[in-house]
């Protein structure tokens, strides 16, 4: 199946972290992409924090979108904070944060980010094909 999209609007607090999560899952399970819900949980859930703990004070929700199309899946989330783009860094071993970006960078086939008015979205594809063939192979 190619050409579904979905998306939701969660409030900008911690308690929405998990919540984005369950909704992946919910998607992905309901869209047969079982083995893309690891992965893609685990983006979403980097990508919501960094709303939850960077985007304070500059809107009330951030939307979380998902899209199949020709053989990708991507995982969008949107905010309205624009004053700073993220950017991968490497953070020194004894730093409790900013290894966020690091983990979508290497669960994702490709990412990035796009500036929206107002606000940015970053967005991640996952590639389907693969993950569907492993899952069959077992």
């Amino acid at each position: 199946m190619s050409g579904r999209t979905d998306s939701k609007r969660f409030r900008v607090r911690r308690d929405s972290v998990p919540a984005a999560r369950r909704y992946v899952r919910t998607v992905l399970v309901g869209w047969k992409l079982d083995g893309l819900v690891d992965d893609a949980s685990l983006i979403a859930s980097e990508l919501a924090t960094n709303v939850v703990d960077h985007a304070k004070g500059t809107g009330d929700y951030f939307e979380l979108g998902l899209r199949r199309r020709n053989g990708v899946l991507i995982l969008e989330v949107a905010d309205s904070y624009q004053w700073l783009m993220p950017e991968l860094r490497k953070p020194d071993d004894d730093e409790t944060s900013g290894r966020g970006l690091l983990i979508v960078d290497a669960l994702s086939e490709r990412w990035g980010v796009r500036p929206r008015d107002p606000g940015k979205t970053i967005w991640a594809h996952l590639p389907i094909r693969a993950v569907t063939a492993r899952v069959e192979r077992g």
